[in-house]
């Protein structure tokens, strides 16, 4: 128990320590991975796996909201 809270306690300060551009969508993605890579017996990686995914789930949502606001200032 002891050792998922300080794992728990590192992945935050890292989250904290992350600029909020980067952060988007990585604190979600590493919540779920990391449950899910703890249920596996990896939690840190799963978290980081999350993360990874969740920040790039919110870029292409950036990008396709970028790319609609364009086409509709266009006509």
């Amino acid at each position: 128990m002891t050792r998922i809270l300080i794992r728990a306690a590192l992945i935050l300060v890292a989250v904290a320590l992350a600029s909020t551009a980067e952060a988007k969508g990585c604190l979600k993605g590493a919540a779920v991975g990391g449950l899910a890579g703890h249920m596996a017996g990896h939690g840190v990686l799963g978290a980081a796996a999350g993360c990874a995914i969740g920040r790039h789930q919110a870029n292409k949502k950036d990008k396709a909201a970028q790319q609609g606001g364009q086409d509709s200032g266009a006509h």
